[in-house]
């Protein structure tokens, strides 16, 4: 799905050449561009795809370049349910089966109220969980819960099933809203994963 009228290789060679460009020219020093205030013209699909274990395929191969994943990365944009790979050029649109960013390493500072939790994402961002990044818990199929960290700009990270676990571990009961939630705090801010009661009969 390139777009129309150029080779595949073409439309990944010259996003990438545009990607370093952009990065370098913008985002040099904060390390991250300002895709947010970019509006170019749509210039349709490119067989990119982000699978739900934050692997990155083009044309049905994974792309083996950790720093190729890492430039791109930095220039992904929401709108909507649909994401996109940005440049001041070009936008195009690329495939998320579920959240763009895995977080794969946590790390703790302090204990209960002044706990401050972080996580490093598959492309070596470090989010602090806090007001402004916070954690929600979804259903998930097998029945349990799958925790997402805000990243930034309605982009999220799905927390991996180990650090789910430890996140359990630390968890603890609290009223919220007239209710008695299960959930971890982290910067000062309570994030409930779901309903203590039906967490203690799950025990």
């Amino acid at each position: 799905m390139a777009n129309q009228g150029q080779s595949a290789d073409r439309g990944l060679e010259g996003l990438t050449a545009a990607a370093k460009s952009a990065v370098n020219a913008d985002g040099a020093k904060k390390g991250l561009p300002p895709v947010h205030l970019w509006n170019p013209p749509f210039c349709g699909d490119l067989d990119i795809r982000i699978a739900s274990d934050g692997t990155w395929f083009y044309l049905g191969t994974p792309i083996g370049r950790p720093a190729l994943v890492r430039l791109f990365s930095t220039i992904l944009k929401r709108e909507g349910d649909k994401h996109f790979l940005v440049t001041p050029v070009e936008k195009v649109g690329i495939r998320v089966d579920d959240a763009p960013f895995m977080a794969v390493e946590m790390q703790k500072d302090g204990e209960g109220s002044q706990r401050v939790l972080r996580f490093r994402t598959n492309v070596d961002d470090w989010v602090t969980c806090d007001a402004a990044h916070r954690l929600r818990f979804e259903q998930a199929q097998d029945g349990g819960l799958t925790p997402y960290l805000h990243v930034r700009a309605d982009l999220w990270a799905k927390v991996t099933r180990a650090l789910y676990y430890d996140l359990v571990d630390m968890g603890e009961e609290r009223m919220v809203d007239g209710r008695p939630m299960f959930g971890v705090e982290s910067a000062g801010e309570f994030f409930a994963m779901a309903d203590a009661e039906q967490v203690r009969a799950a025990l």
